[in-house]
């Protein structure tokens, strides 16, 4: 009897090193991880990965974190999206809010601790 594999999780951030770190803190948990450089890239390794959930920056060159959303939504509708950002505040970057109601299942604000993205991708799996 075969191990189940651990969930796929997709990470699309542009920052190489934000991703490198984000990627061996999902991987030091146990999950499989797809990289992608910007929007365009990660909703291409959705497509091939259908993945159990999705990390995005929200500001990328190319397709940003608000068009990633928007199209899992439309096509993966039940996937969950950590949508994370360094530019939050009044009038200005992410709105949390907007972002939430978009479809963004959580929103991290940068910098944020290993122990509260692998927290979110625990509660988001379990459903």
């Amino acid at each position: 009897m075969s191990t189940p594999s651990p969930p796929d999780i997709v990470v699309i951030e542009d920052d190489s090193i934000m991703r490198e770190a984000l990627t061996d803190w999902l991987e030091a948990a146990g999950y499989g991880v797809r990289n992608a450089v910007d929007g365009c890239a990660g909703l291409e390794a959705v497509r091939c990965a259908e993945p159990a959930l999705v990390v995005t920056d929200m500001h990328m060159p190319r397709t940003d974190g608000w068009g990633v959303i928007a199209e899992l939504r439309r096509r993966h509708p039940a996937v969950p999206v950590i949508a994370i950002s360094g530019h939050v505040s009044a009038g200005r970057g992410v709105d949390i809010d907007a972002t939430l109601a978009l479809g963004a299942s959580r929103v991290l604000v940068k910098p944020f601790k290993r122990v509260e993205l692998l927290l979110a991708v625990a509660d988001l799996l379990r459903g």
